[in-house]
């Protein structure tokens, strides 16, 4: 187990810039999720920690060492990736046992090594089988069994859920967060999917265009949106956001009136709000009035949507909640479950609820 810092760290080829000035402190045995939208540079941080890329500027260590110019192989890193990248024509004992056998280690060391790493994830009776054989979960755990066998110092994993369908994602986090739990080992993980973010995480690293937006646990990154793109990328369904004005303490919107913002009067702001943080009620007792655009029955609850000018505002109600396209729909909400956030800057705004 390793920490692993980042420092001052950036990638560019030529205009195109892949990763800003990026500086990352990775406590040994954290688990850490970058995460974002394609293109933010995410992947390209790790592929600097795993030596697949050099740095444009700054320095990558792990544990007591500067890497940079070393060989991914000289780092004591093992990757899971996306693709599971088994070998076809061999068995799942060969497959593991891999990364042992190229580094020379004997045979009496390498099956009690192989039958500890299956134990693991769960595979032990499938050894015999090829990869062919096995449903998508199975081959990724055997990509993870490949990567625990080598007792690495960091655990570099790059979006290794993607191929998976719901249900089998679902699954398949239950096992890596035990698998981290069981290991301690330090993990990078790397995902555009925010509720494998918010599950897996120690901290989440939110990032958008080559620069970090935030860093926090998963409470503070949901409870506490920095900015606006934080708060509309975290969260099913995303946050509500409504483009107004305070006047003396006052959100005003068409359709809309939210007091409690003490006595500021601000031009430009969007209010924040999450569906779950709203009640459905009567029009003559909301602070949110529209007609009814749209509804989901999800199961467990009904999502309500209205139309405020051209945003679409949703309201988490119970399961029994029926309505009609149309009809009057009142959402009551409270100051102190809203975030104000700058409409030039768009970061969110201290500002007290009273």
């Amino acid at each position: 187990m390793a920490r692993v810092l980042l420092k001052n760290i950036s990638k560019s080829w030529g205009s195109a810039v892949g990763v800003k000035q990026m500086s990352l402190d990775i406590a040994d045995g954290e688990f850490l999720v970058l995460l974002g939208p394609s293109g933010c540079g995410k992947t390209t941080t790790m592929r600097m920690v795993a030596g697949l890329e050099d740095p444009s500027t700054g320095e990558v260590w792990i544990g007591d060492r500067c890497v940079n110019g070393l060989e991914p192989k000289d780092r004591d890193v093992a990757m899971v990736f996306q693709s599971y990248g088994l070998y076809p024509n061999m068995t799942v004992f060969e497959n593991i046992s891999f990364p042992l056998r190229i580094r020379g280690m004997p045979a009496a060391q390498i099956k009690p090594a192989v039958l500890k790493a299956a134990a693991q994830v769960e595979l032990t009776d499938f050894l015999d089988r090829r990869p062919k054989e096995l449903s998508g979960g199975q081959r990724q755990r055997v990509a993870l069994a490949r990567a625990i066998v080598r007792q690495p110092k960091v655990f570099l994993m790059d979006e290794p859920l993607s191929n998976l369908d719901a249900k089998l994602r679902v699954t398949m986090r239950s096992h890596i967060k035990h698998l981290h739990h069981e290991l301690g080992v330090t993990t990078i993980y790397v995902t555009h999917d925010q509720i494998e973010a918010m599950t897996l995480a120690d901290r989440v690293v939110v990032m958008s265009r080559a620069e970090i937006q935030q860093i926090g646990t998963p409470e503070v990154i949901y409870n506490q949106p920095a900015n606006l793109f934080v708060a509309g990328f975290i969260g099913s369904p995303s946050m509500n956001l409504i483009a107004g004005a305070l006047r003396d303490g006052v959100f005003e919107a068409p359709g809309v009136s939210v007091p409690g913002f003490g006595t500021q009067s601000l031009p430009d702001v969007v209010l924040g709000v999450r569906a779950e943080d709203m009640a459905v009620t009567a029009p003559e007792q909301a602070q949110i009035r529209a007609e009814v655009f749209s509804f989901e029955l999800t199961g467990d609850s009904t999502l309500v949507m209205v139309r405020i000018g051209e945003q679409v505002v949703t309201a988490r109600a119970g399961k029994d909640y029926r309505a009609r396209i149309g009809d009057p729909a009142g959402f009551a909400v409270s100051a102190q479950q809203c975030h104000i956030f700058d409409g030039q800057t768009q970061n969110r705004l201290r500002l007290e609820a009273n």
